[in-house]
Parts: C-alpha cells; sequence; structure tokens
C-alpha cells in the first residue's frame, strides 16, 4: 500500500510512504497527517487543511488532531449516533448552489473530542440515483412481503394473542416503509362432522388474521432523502474562514488523489513486469513512480497556467479548444503550447525550444495519464498492486 498527500491546487504530490499492506486507514491517515504536519512545521510552512475521508474519523484520531491544532475535513460515517440522529432531520433543506445541483445545511455539535461542524449535502444526482434503486426495492420486497402476508393469513390459532404474537414474529425484518394492515377473523368450532344445526353453540373458536401490505409513499420519500445526503465535518467553525460550500467542493475535490494513483496504476507504467521482493527495493520503485507523478503533475500545472494567462486554448483529442489540456494530449499540440511558455520564459531560440519541448513531452507522455487541481492536502492510501 501507498500513503500520498498532494496539494489541492495542481494536485502536485507533496509527501509519499510505502506501507505494509495489513495496514488500518485509521491507523495510517492519523500517521500520515502527523508526519506530514511535523515536516510542514520544521520548514516553517503549514496546510490550511488536511482532507481526508472516513477511515480518519474515530474519536480518537480525531481528539489528537485537535490537540495538535491540526485542521481537517473528512466524511462522517453515517453509523455515528449523532449522524443517525442529524440524518433524520433529511427533509430539511438550506441554502443551494447556484444551478440548483446541490444544497446542504450545517449544524454544529458537541462532541466528546471537541466541536465540530457537520454539512448535510444532498445533490440532485444522488436522490434521483436513489430513488430509482428504491422503486425497484420497493417493488420487490412488496411482492415478497405480499406471499409472505398471504401464506399467514392462511393460518388459524387458538386466541386472538397467539395470532398478533405470530404475526409480530413473522414482521420482524420488514421495511419501515410498508405498511401491514390486519383484519382478525373468527371461526366457531362445532362437535361432530359436517354442518352443523342452526341451533348449535359452538364449544370453542380459532382466530384468524387476515394481512394486507401497502406502501408508506411518505415513509419511502424520507428514505430516499436520508440515504441520498452524506455528511462532512470539520473542525472549522468559523464560516467566515472555510463557508459551507467551499467545505464541500474541497472535500469532493479528493478526486484529484485518485487520479494520481490511476497514474501510477496505468499499464503505461509496465509497474507489472517489475518484480521486487526486497522492502528497499520496493521503496525504491515507489519513490521513482511518484516522482514521475511529480514530474507528470508540474509539467501540467505550468501549462494551465500559461494557458490561463495568456488567455489561449490548444485542441483537444476531438480537436475542441481547451484551456485545461492534460499531457496525454498529441505532442505536437503540447509542445507548441510548451514552445509558448519557455520561449517566453527562457527568451530561447524558437527552434531550440521546440527540440526542447519535444523531449519533455515524450518524457511526461512515456510516463502517462491524465487530470487537476490552496495548500490544502487530501490524505489517502491504496493499493498499488
Amino acid at each position: 500500500m501507498l500513503a500520498r498527500a498532494p496539494t489541492h491546487e495542481g494536485e502536485l504530490p507533496l509527501f509519499m510512504q510505502p506501507l505494509d499492506g495489513t495496514s488500518l486507514d485509521k491507523v495510517s491517515l492519523l500517521a500520515t497527517i502527523t508526519t506530514i504536519q511535523t515536516h510542514l512545521r520544521e520548514t516553517d510552512g503549514e496546510a490550511s487543511v488536511h482532507v481526508a475521508d472516513n477511515g480518519v474519523y474515530s474519536e480518537a484520531n480525531r481528539r489528537q488532531l485537535n490537540q495538535a491544532n491540526v485542521k481537517w475535513i473528512s466524511r462522517v460515517s453515517e453509523t455515528v449516533t449523532e449522524a443517525k440522529m442529524l440524518l433524520e432531520e433529511g427533509s430539511e433543506r438550506g441554502p443551494q448552489s447556484e444551478d440548483g445541483a446541490l444544497s446542504w445545511f450545517s449544524r454544529e455539535l458537541t462532541l466528546p473530542q471537541g466541536r465540530e461542524r457537520w454539512v448535510v449535502v444532498y445533490t440532485q444526482a444522488s436522490v434521483e440515483r436513489v430513488r430509482q434503486t428504491m422503486l425497484r426495492q420497493v417493488s420487490k420486497a412488496q411482492t415478497r412481503w405480499e406471499q409472505t402476508c398471504w401464506h399467514f393469513s392462511n393460518q388459524r390459532f387458538a386466541c386472538e394473542a397467539d395470532a398478533h404474537a405470530a404475526l409480530a414474529r413473522e414482521l420482524k425484518g420488514k421495511p419501515s416503509w410498508l405498511d401491514v394492515h390486519s383484519e382478525v377473523v373468527t371461526h366457531p368450532q362445532y362437535t361432530g362432522k359436517g354442518r352443523p344445526r342452526k341451533d348449535a353453540s359452538p364449544i370453542g373458536y380459532q382466530w384468524q388474521l387476515v394481512a394486507t401490505v401497502s406502501v408508506n409513499h411518505f415513509q419511502v420519500v424520507q428514505t430516499v432523502l436520508r440515504k441520498a445526503c452524506w455528511i462532512v465535518g470539520t473542525n472549522v467553525l468559523e464560516s467566515a474562514t472555510l463557508s459551507d460550500q467551499a467545505l464541500i467542493s474541497t472535500y469532493k475535490d479528493q478526486g484529484g488523489v485518485e487520479r494520481g494513483f490511476r497514474f501510477l496504476k496505468d499499464p503505461l507504467f509496465l509497474a507489472s513486469s517489475v518484480f521486487v521482493k526486497k522492502p528497499q527495493r520496493i521503496m525504491a520503485l515507489s519513490f521513482i513512480m511518484v516522482l514521475c507523478l511529480l514530474v507528470y503533475r508540474l509539467a501540467e500545472f505550468r501549462l494551465r497556467s500559461r494557458l490561463a494567462e495568456t488567455q489561449q486554448t490548444i485542441p483537444d483529442r476531438v480537436q475542441k479548444p481547451t484551456a485545461r489540456p492534460t499531457m496525454r494530449l498529441s505532442s505536437f499540440s503540447v509542445s507548441r503550447a510548451l514552445s509558448c511558455f519557455i520561449s517566453r520564459r527562457l527568451r530561447l531560440h524558437s527552434s531550440l525550444c521546440y527540440a526542447c519541448n519535444l523531449s519533455i513531452v515524450s518524457f511526461c507522455i512515456s510516463s502517462g495519464h491524465s487530470t487537476r487541481k490552496s495548500i490544502i492536502l487530501p490524505v489517502e492510501t491504496a493499493e498499488c498492486g
């Protein structure tokens, strides 16, 4: 496994550390953040905030980070008691993004490890995705429970209490958005066989519950909203320092970490064809691969920055203009853009710049993959097999 932390802007690798394959995220993520913070303070630097997934979200980890005055952002696990209670407020809606695709509301909570700000986030895409899933689940569950209730309705019991107790046992595991209604039917019992006489008195009764199933659509909607939302937590309480929307976008930008791991796992690296056994050589290979990622990301960041400064674009793979190209574009397009940058920066002869750029581009493309993004550090671990 490999622990890696890039910067938020440009996704430049700032830290890497090979880990044992049995390492736990709860332990390794905290150790990574602590190590980075120590190195930055030794060089008079400071990360504005560390971003990690819910692997770092435990009471012990958060208490240690708070005591060290480390600012963090993390996904809140939905198994936390306070999170379950907050998600019950799923119908509440607060501010929305400009395009209306994102909405949220925030709460400040006092927890054993300190005060935190939680933001409950909804997106139209997540609501629609969960709604479609719920429709399929409701249809299957309704059919299954209708069959269960039909079989139960054909049973008879010695008393009404036994019938209700049996129904309660039968309904264990029933979803909250299914309602079961029961109707009591009594069956008198007579002595002898055949039809009883009109004036015959019953010697006892048998009880039957006829159960029917219906869908509680209000509960379905509440369940969709509850499942479609997710919670982001931070110990940065001041909205003026980090607004709710900035908190959400910062957490979602963890995709840069995944794009870095995708680069390292790319078949163009041919890492799968290299067999190393000693831990020292594994560490060395990991360092070389991350160093290639650094060169690749740095070239991409400088290219995009220069295009933004000059308000220029280059054609992408489908010949559409883009100001945010990846380094896997055609050699000609990238080298032409880099020629513009180097000639202005170094004042070299254009033909010399072009030749130099081609070698830079060929090196970057041979390393190979894609994409982008105060100092904010997304921290994550992944298997690099």
